[in-house]
This record gives C-alpha cells, sequence and structure tokens, in this order.
C-alpha cells in the first residue's frame, strides 16, 4: 500500500522505519515534535555530526533532545545506542520514541537497563543506562555493533558516564567510523570540548517561561512538614496547573504521598481533586509511568484537580513530565559519599547545587508561568550552595568501577583517562578490596573468579556470595537473598501502625539473622501466592517485592548461563548460608565491646546495630551488608556469624598483623591458637 499523497511528509519529518502508511496520531505526534526547541536545530546537528566525530550538544531539559536528536540520526545510521543516568528515563523515552515512530516497543526501539533488557534483533535504536552500555563493552570493547553512540544528560557525571567518557576515547581512536554525541543540559561547554579535544558545540535554545522563585524566611526543621504544607496551600488557593516536589528518598517520599492524601480528603469536596504520585528509582516501570496520566477531572462543584508528583532529583533533568507549574524543592538530595580510610561508603542527605536548583525552578516553566516554593533561606542559596556538584567518581567506593575496567582490558589504571582522576587512595583502596575478594591476583591481574563476578550487574562482594554459594550448597536461597539486598527495603512502617507492623514483621524474623528474615519473608511471599493483598495485610511494599522476584528470575537465567549450579539442603540451612555471606562481607564484620556497642575490626569505627534489626541477642560477632551514618553510626541489615568461619573462609584477609589493637583482634588471635593446636593434635 502506497503512502497517501496528500500527507507525504518531507524528509526530515519521514518516519525512519519503513512503514507502507502513517496513523492521524502519527501526523498529531510530528506536529507535537515540531514545535519542541531542538526541532529547527536538527538538520544543524546532523551536518555537524557527519562531519566531525565527536560532537556536544548542550540544551535546556524539555528541548526535545533526547528524543529527537537519537531519531534524526536514523536517517544516516543503522544502529545507534543513547545512554541514560536512570532506568527510569531510559524506559519512558524508549516508550515515547517507539510511539513517535509508530513502531512495537522492543522491535525497532528498545531499552536496556538492569535485570530487564526490551530490544532485539531489530532494534536499530536503543536507549540504555550507562551501565548496561558498559556491561555490553565487557563482551565487545569496541562496541562494534553500533555506528553513534549517545552519551545524554552528561552533565550528571554519573560514576559509569565518566567511565564510558575515558574508555569511548580509545573507541574512538580504533574506530575512526564511529560517532560520538554528548549531551546535557548544563555543562561546563570548555572543559567537555578540552576533553575531547576540541569537539565543535552545538546549543539548543530553551523555551522556558518565567518562573517566580519563593525563599522561606527561616531555614525548616521539618523540610517534609513543610513540603506537605506548600502542597496544600497551592493546590487551594493557586490557579490550575501541576506540582511536583523534590525531596530525598522513598521512604520520606511514601511518608509525604501518605500525609498529601489523608490531609486533602479531609478538606472533601471544597478543594479540587488531587492525585499524589511518587516516583523514585526502584519503583516498578508501571508505577513510574503513572507520571505521564492525565491530572483527574474536576470534582462535583467543578473545582478542576490536578497531579502532585513527589520525587527524588530523578525528575530533575532525566524525564520532562508536561502540565507542571509549581515547584516545591527541599534543597536536599541524597548523595553517595566514600570514604577510603574507613573503607565506608554511605548514601547522605546533601544539600543540592545551585545548577541543581535552577534545574529544578525550570520544570515549574515549561508549559506556561510558574512558580518555585524553595524550602531554604536566600542567604542559604547564595553562601552555603556549591555551584556543581562533585563528580560520583570523586566520591564513590571504585571496586566495581575496577572490576569493569580489568574486565574490558585496562590494566593500567593510572593512565586511565579520567575527566576528573579520583585520589590515588581510593583506586589503592579498590585494588587491595578487590585482591581481598580474590577478583584480582597479587599483580592485579584479573583471576577466573573476578571475570566469573564481573558477569553479574552486583557490586563485588555481593557477586562473590553469589558465585561462592554453590560450594556452600545454598544457591537457591543466596539467590534469594541477593535479589532481596538488590530491591528497596520491604518493610513498611506507618507512622499511625508501627506496633502492628513490627507484629507483622515478627511472624518472618530469624532470631540469628536479618538476611535470613528477608530469605524467609520471600518464601512466605511466594506461599501465599505472590499477592499484593497478602502483602498489604502484613505491612510490606508488594513493589519491592514484585520487583525482588523479577531480579531473582534474572540472575538464576545468568547463573545457569555461566554453569553455576543452583542447589539446596536442608541440614544447616542457616549456617551454610551466613558462611556464604562471609567469603564476601569477611570486610564488613564488627565485634560486640563490653558497652554493647560494636567496634569494625579494621577501622576501629564504633557502631550500634539497626534498631530494625530482627536480632533477639547482640551476637559476638555480627557481618553487616550496610554502613548507615545518621544520628550516629549503625550497621543494617545484619547476620551473627562465628570467629572460626572468619579464619577459615577469609584466612588471607585476617593474617591480623595490619590490624590495630582492638578486642576483636585478641580474640582471633587466641582463637587461631586453639584452632592450631586442634589441627596439630588431628595431625
Amino acid at each position: 500500500m502506497a503512502r497517501k499523497r496528500s500527507r507525504s511528509p518531507q524528509r526530515d519529518t519521514v518516519n525512519p522505519f519503513t512503514k507502507e502508511s502513517y496513523s492521524t496520531h502519527f501526523y498529531e505526534l510530528l506536529e507535537v515534535r515540531k514545535q519542541l526547541p531542538v526541532y529547527e536545530a536538527l538538520p544543524k546537528i546532523l551536518k555537524t555530526i557527519k562531519k566531525e566525530q565527536v560532537v556536544i550538544i548542550q540544551g535546556e531539559t524539555g528541548s526535545g533532545k533526547t528524543t529527537q536528536v537519537p531519531q534524526a540520526l536514523l536517517q544516516e545510521y543503522t544502529k545507534i545506542a543513547c545512554t541514560q543516568p536512570r532506568r527510569v528515563a531510559a524506559m519512558s523515552v524508549a516508550k515515547r520514541v517507539a510511539e513517535e515512530c509508530e513502531v512495537t516497543l522492543g522491535e525497532e526501539v528498545g531499552y536496556s537497563i538492569r535485570f530487564e533488557e526490551v530490544s532485539g534483533e531489530k532494534t536499530r535504536l536503543k536507549y540504555l543506562t550507562d551501565g548496561m552500555l558498559l556491561r555490553e563493552a565487557m563482551l565487545d570493547p569496541l562496541l562494534s555493533d553500533y555506528q553513534v553512540i549517545v552519551l545524554d544528560e552528561a552533565h550528571e557525571r554519573t560514576l559509569a558516564t565518566d567511565v564510558l567518557f575515558g574508555m569511548l576515547k580509545e573507541v574512538l581512536s580504533q574506530r575512526k567510523e564511529i560517532k560520538l554525541v554528548v549531551m546535557s543540559a548544563t555543562l561546563d561547554a570548555e572543559k567537555f570540548q578540552n576533553y575531547f579535544e576540541g569537539a565543535p558545540l552545538v546549543t539548543v535554545p530553551g523555551r522556558l517561561f518565567p518562573v517566580e522563585v519563593f525563599f522561606t524566611q527561616e531555614a525548616e526543621e521539618d523540610y517534609v512538614s513543610a513540603a506537605v504544607r506548600t502542597v496544600l496551600q497551592i493546590h487551594s488557593f493557586e490557579e490550575p496547573g501541576d506540582i511536583l516536589v523534590f525531596l530525598t528518598g522513598e521512604e520520606e517520599i511514601e511518608n509525604a504521598c501518605t500525609e498529601i492524601q489523608r490531609q486533602v480528603r479531609r478538606y472533601g469536596e471544597s478543594i479540587g481533586k488531587l492525585s499524589v504520585i511518587p516516583l523514585y528509582s526502584s519503583l516498578p516501570p508501571r508505577q513510574q509511568q503513572k507520571i505521564f496520566e492525565d491530572p483527574p477531572p474536576p470534582n462535583s462543584k467543578q473545582i478542576p484537580g490536578r497531579k502532585c508528583i513527589v520525587s527524588t532529583n530523578i525528575a530533575e533533568t532525566s524525564l520532562t513530565i508536561e502540565g507542571i507549574v509549581y515547584v516545591v524543592d527541599s534543597g536536599l538530595s541524597k548523595q553517595k559519599v566514600y570514604n577510603p580510610r574507613l573503607r565506608v561508603e554511605s548514601l547522605l542527605v546533601s544539600p543540592i547545587s545551585k545548577a541543581s536548583a535552577k534545574q529544578r525552578t525550570g520544570r515549574a516553566g515549561r508549559t506556561k508561568p510558574g512558580k518555585c516554593y524553595r524550602l531554604y533561606t536566600q542567604e542559604t542559596y547564595q553562601n552555603e550552595l556549591q555551584e556543581t556538584a562533585h563528580p560520583e567518581i570523586l566520591r564513590s567506593n571504585l571496586a566495581a568501577v575496577v572490576l569493569t575496567l580489568k574486565v574490558l582490558g585496562i590494566h593500567n589504571l593510572v593512565n586511565f583517562d579520567f575527566m576528573d582522576p579520583p585520589s590515588p587512595e581510593t583506586m589503592m583502596r579498590a585494588l587491595e578490596e578487590l585482591n581481598f575478594l580474590e577478583a584480582l591476583d597479587d599483580e592485579g591481574e584479573l583471576t577466573q573468579q573476578g571475570n566469573l563476578m564481573a558477569q553479574f550487574p552486583l557490586q563485588p562482594e555481593l557477586a562473590k556470595v553469589l558465585v561462592s554459594s554453590p560450594k556452600f550448597k545454598c544457591s537457591e536461597d543466596v539467590l534469594t537473598l541477593v535479589a532481596m539486598l538488590s530491591s528497596h527495603n520491604p518493610f513498611v512502617r506507618p507512622k499511625d501502625c508501627e506496633q502492628e507492623a513490627d507484629r507483622a514483621k515478627s511472624q518472618f524474623a530469624h532470631p540469628e539473622s536479618d538476611h535470613l528474615t528477608l530469605i524467609s519473608l520471600y518464601n512466605a511471599y511466594c506461599a501465599a501466592g505472590k499477592k499484593p493483598e497478602w502483602c498489604n495485610r502484613n505491612y510490606i511494599n508488594p513493589r519491592s517485592m514484585r520487583a525482588a522476584g523479577e531480579v531473582r528470575a534474572q540472575l538464576q537465567g545468568k547463573m545457569k548461563s555461566l554453569g553455576l549450579p543452583i542447589v539446596t539442603k536442608d541440614k544447616n540451612k542457616s549456617e551454610s548460608i551466613r558462611k556464604c555471606m562471609v567469603t564476601g562481607y569477611f570486610m564488613q564484620i564488627a565485634f560486640r565491646q563490653k558497652s554493647s556497642y560494636y567496634e569494625t575490626l579494621r577501622e576501629k569505627q564504633v557502631v550500634a546495630l539497626h534498631p530494625s534489626s530482627t536480632l533477639t541477642t547482640k551476637p559476638e560477632w555480627a557481618l553487616y551488608s550496610e554502613y548507615v551514618v545518621t544520628s550516629k553510626n549503625y550497621i543494617r541489615t545484619v547476620s551473627s556469624v562465628k570467629g572460626e568461619w572468619m579464619l577459615e573462609l577469609a584466612p588471607h584477609y585476617f593474617q591480623l598483623e595490619g590490624f590495630p589493637d582492638t578486642q576483636g583482634k585478641k580474640h582471633l588471635l587466641r582463637l587461631r591458637k586453639i584452632l592450631s593446636k586442634k589441627q596439630h593434635l588431628l595431625i
């Protein structure tokens, strides 16, 4: 069937995939696309990309660069990868582009995120997280499948993006035909141009309406309550328009959503309907897509309804949500901070940068003039906020990065071309940690086990536990545990139902291990038919459980493909699982002091068991998955382990000569003597 002649689009407006006809919806979307600021710049962008190997594109959030530039590239190139720093952006953008191109998502246009692949042999344009492109590079270091790599949201400077910068510079030197497009909302253009040896810059104008900014007169002690109050005031008194609230994390967001909904119900029909939608990275895709739904209709009094999205900084630049007129900015976000001397990586609530504050404000001016309510003072903004945030590579544990680089065949890490080189101390700690985990040998070369660990999209210590599990005949349970640890906290504890929630949690509790508690919970969830109603009755987050199930299935498939047996045993199951945990987490063990507090063995940090632990007694040795810094230092998700397990399973680490003199060290030295005597007697 021939195309309709009366509506034949020009070359620059043609659907890039071969189709016989176009629907009315295609042309409707085409008219919307033509209004985007980037649309007029596309011919210039394409011309520059054809001429140059590296091109930098700077354009405001909402200019359309993420959806339109890769589509335009399809006119000239057959296989394109476009990276996103966040999973929700990769999924939602791929869905939108598939709709604009009138193709099935997963065929010509697809996406790839951790534990989820929606693409195939026909895929010509793939949106994927920067981490997933790195994983593809492990199998194909020259990324020979692709003609163009688009690194989007480059200003976010995630760990994976910074590694990709350096890796792709090497690829560019070996593949002269490949093109690299670096796109960003706000960046230090000169720095990027210098790094990519004078790459040309194409600037796309923004399309922002004026936004009125309001500061608080005094600092807010409880910014979550202040955000809830502000939302209610906007909804009660301001003109129609949706609201976007920036908070710092899942628990905070869920609590705020619950409180906003409760307050709105109190007002009844005197105010319009309000649809309150949470947004954070661990939400399942179906839940994340709710942010794009229409606001609720007017109520019986014909008062217009509106949406209120309560989000982490995921909505700062990665996503464009139409209809936002009001922004409520807490001025805070959670940032990863790593202390190499203490070997502690924590998520800390920290002030955002001025660049982030500007991005958040800009979200209110996309469709018409808007308002931004900053829950901090003007003095704080001017005197306390940094101009830009520090790149993630300067504040992270680099063990996973170093393992990735080793698999990519990059052995001279000192000379690797980082845009901002991490400190030598952080790099040495990463190498030392991987050596202790037996992923690298004493010469710093990748071991067979290290290569196996790198095949899993997990932190090295968790990958080591999974790879070790067949040896302990507990891989079924460890698969479950790793999936649960890779998902967000499943236990819900509402403020008005704390005792009921604690009683519900106690039915899954294991007296010696929070890790075994998670396994018990997952098994009970499966036995109950994985029903959301069961989760709600037992104060369990059904989204976390569903995500854990999906992760488990992916990891199980990966284990099978690598030939790792999936086995289980009934006897001494608890001991086997905890021993297996020691193989990966022996560097995260603390000894109980006489004061009932704990002290980490090598770093000599005083810590306490987190109040959420299900352990009924305080064990002598506590292995922990998380180190949490709040009002004091806590260890969270803890298991009781034995000193002899530590000496047996990680003897290379527990040489003890370099450890500070602590009660824990003295205890292990005594234990080592006892075990040595026993072995001597047996001989």
